[in-house]
């Protein structure tokens, strides 16, 4: 369930597949019409990849949207059989190609090489033609008139009128034995031909572009391994159920490992190249591969509550949402069609009117019909969504929407969070510091009586502490002092861990040891026996080993960078000092986080927020454009505009320079779209192109488009490569 943002009211959001459209004209009519039902707030059709999504009242359902779609001529289809409508068009449309070309070729040969003409010629085209125009560009007849009864016009409408015009010329000049005509009906099966093969082309780089997010779905294992033997289909196992992993094998789903130690592939899933070590307690997530070991997992999540399963739910949305670029192209594609029917109009008059004749007035107008269809217009912004989406999927980015395309180009500020951002969130043992009066051999047992008595507390550091031994001692009289650390006995000897105050002695070692650590940002903790200090450990959270990277990626980008963090000022300084960046602002609570980032847009910044926890929610909502460390919470996830998968700071790198070059690309496509038009009507008007030139331009435009939305298939990131490619 949603919310209107404007009302406060619930809404709902319905997602319909279409199939029939055969052009973005055909999606801003239907785009159009839904927005108009009652209770409709927002209609988005988009054409690349056949689907609507409209949000609407609660209690409107899916029937009253498919009446509107049905009665403009267009088919809903079931989710499911999308993929079979989508292969059953492909084939249709093949068929239709090769009768054409069968045809087209010979009439195109006998027309143009005087060599083969005879006697009687043009009657062997016209009956070669006869099939192409009425059977190969039946789809094209039909579409444009169910557009003629809704009183709505789209580029069949102009391939209709181009080859039946181009024909019905033909056929008079044929039938009335005209000596002055010229006959067209080569031009009539060629405009056809060139147009089917553009769109079998078209047809064929769609589906492509949407092999990333397919590929994702077929990633996921198809059975899981019971740990009591049995083999199960996977729709099978559910929540707390435990299934063995062997070496080579996928994860069934997403859970908790609870026995043995391994290395798991997920780069299907991060983007990220490099195993990750796990063991009893880390998670893993359904898809990903295990390298090794031999792994007993305990699902947490299965079906529709997968990681993976939520990453093609978030690119599925992407992919049908527009860019703001896409509103131009909207506006110019619902009104392109008719103006220019009217533009082939005039130039028919003009040309009669100038004194030539009817022969090379109808030969201009038709090209300025065929040349005018807006098909690359109409693929340009969301066929670039389409693949930049999906191979950001395959890089473990997930975009939210066109929308945020818009906003990683203005952005000229970053904002990063510290702990479980730039640091691993996670305090870790980095180095231990032991009296001189505490002998060799004692030293192990000493972190043993440490570790044993840390075991009862839930702290951070506590946990650190544990990770150094997995030996444990008996304790008793475990006594936690809140703020200072926790005291007992441990095999018959008192045992104190934690801060100074709980010693009556510290060795100026120790203590020389201590304060070193603490002047660069890290954590002393102190233990030792019978009220005397023994040993310090510090203890740290790890800078993650990409950071210092991804911030010099980041000023490569020409981003200012700021380190905004809730931890005391040394130690963020420290932090900040070793990964390369100059302004921190610490010991903020999650109000002056918003504060700050407030602060920067007022001082004329655009603003991108990088964190993982719920402290960074209000903050990621607030910036330009947030972005959220898919190792966090799910609620800094929903309030962010793109995601990393990965806990990888350089992943975030990758993310905005994927964005910026889609967006890149989305205007590249928009302007060769305009440029082709803007260019060709005319030419075409004055007679420099006749039809079949104006039909093979026209399916080249359009194969541009396509080719140079595929190039971002291609993006590698800064993760794989120096820089982005």
């Amino acid at each position: 369930m949603l919310s209107d943002a404007t009302s406060g009211q619930a809404s709902a959001r319905s997602e319909i597949s279409v199939d029939g459209m055969t052009c973005a004209a055909c999606a801003s009519r239907i785009q159009r019409k839904l927005s108009k039902v009652d209770g409709v707030s927002d209609a988005r059709v988009n054409f690349a990849n056949g689907r609507a999504t409209v949000v609407h009242r609660p209690e409107l359902s899916e029937p009253d949207f498919f009446n509107v779609i049905e009665g403009l001529g267009y088919h809903v289809i079931d989710e499911r059989g999308a993929e079979e409508a989508e292969r059953r068009r492909e084939r249709d449309l093949r068929h239709r190609l090769t009768l054409a070309v069968a045809l087209s070729v010979p009439a195109v040969l006998l027309s143009m090489v005087p060599a083969f003409q005879f006697s009687g010629w043009h009657w062997v085209v016209a009956a070669l033609t006869t099939p192409v125009v009425f059977w190969s560009g039946w789809n094209f007849h039909r579409s444009a008139g169910l557009n003629i009864v809704q009183r709505a016009t789209t580029m069949d409408t102009l391939v209709s009128l181009g080859s039946l015009s181009a024909w019905s010329w033909s056929m008079v000049v044929l039938l009335g034995d005209l000596d002055d005509g010229t006959v067209y009906f080569e031009t009539a099966a060629v405009i056809v031909t060139l147009i089917l093969l553009g769109k079998w082309l078209e047809l064929r780089a769609r589906r492509r572009s949407g092999d990333a997010l397919r590929a994702l779905a077929d990633l996921g294992a198809k059975t899981a391994l019971l740990e009591t033997g049995q083999e199960i289909a996977l729709d099978q196992l559910g929540v707390g159920m435990r299934f063995v992993v062997r070496p080579g094998e996928k994860v069934a789903t997403d859970g908790i490992v609870v026995e043995g130690h391994s290395a798991i592939d997920a780069s299907m899933l991060t983007g990220e190249p490099v195993p990750v070590e796990v063991g009893p307690g880390a998670s893993v997530f359904g898809a990903t591969i295990n390298a090794n070991g031999s792994l007993t997992v305990e699902a947490t999540g299965v079906g529709g509550d997968t990681a993976l399963a939520q990453v093609i739910r978030l690119v599925d949305q992407a992919q049908g949402s527009r860019a703001d670029v896409q509103r131009l192209a909207d506006r110019v594609s619902s009104i392109f069609v008719p103006v220019a029917i009217g533009v082939a109009a005039i130039t028919l008059v003009a040309w009669v009117l100038t004194g030539h004749t009817w022969s090379e007035a109808f030969t201009s107008a038709v090209a300025v019909l065929i040349i005018a269809c807006p098909c690359a217009l109409g693929l340009a912004t969301p066929l670039g969504i389409m693949v930049g989406t999906g191979r950001g999927a395959e890089l473990g980015v997930i975009i939210k929407g066109g929308e945020v395309l818009e906003d990683t180009r203005a952005v000229d500020a970053i904002v990063l969070d510290k702990t479980g951002t730039v640091t691993e969130g996670r305090m870790a043992v980095t180095d231990v510091h032991y009296d001189a009066e505490v002998a060799s051999a004692d030293r192990e047992d000493l972190v043993v009586l440490a570790a044993s008595l840390e075991h009862r507390s839930e702290h951070p550091i506590a946990r650190a502490l544990c990770a150094m031994t997995t030996k444990r001692a008996t304790v008793s009289e475990f006594e936690n002092r809140p703020g200072l650390g926790v005291v007992g006995v441990v095999e018959g000897t008192s045992v104190s861990v934690g801060r100074r105050s709980l010693f009556d002695e510290i060795p100026v070692s120790v203590q020389a040891h201590a304060s070193k650590a603490e002047a660069s940002g890290s954590t002393a903790v102190f233990a030792g026996r019978a009220g005397i200090a023994e040993a310090v450990f510090v203890v740290a959270d790890q800078i993650r080993p990409t950071s210092q990277s991804a911030i010099a990626a980041f000023k490569e980008q020409g981003l200012a960078v700021t380190l905004l963090t809730g931890d005391n000022e040394r130690t963020a300084r420290a932090v900040a000092s070793a990964v390369g960046i100059e302004r921190v602002v610490a010991e903020v609570m999650p109000a002056d986080k918003v504060a700050e980032v407030e602060r920067l847009q007022a001082s004329g910044h655009r603003v991108a927020m990088i964190g993982d926890g719920i402290n960074d929610a209000p903050a990621l909502a607030q910036a330009d454009l947030g972005i959220a460390i898919g190792t966090g919470t799910d609620v800094a996830i929903e309030a962010s505009d793109l995601t990393i998968i990965s806990g990888d700071l350089l992943a975030a790198v990758d993310a905005l320079a994927l964005a910026r070059q889609t967006l890149s690309t989305i205007r590249g496509n928009l302007f060769w779209a305009f440029a082709y038009n803007s260019a060709a009507i005319p030419l075409a008007a004055l007679g420099f192109l006749n039809p079949m030139i104006a039909a093979g331009a026209m399916g080249l435009s359009s194969l541009f488009v396509v080719s140079n939305s595929l190039r971002l298939r291609r993006f590698a990131g800064y993760r794989q490569t120096e820089g982005p490619r």
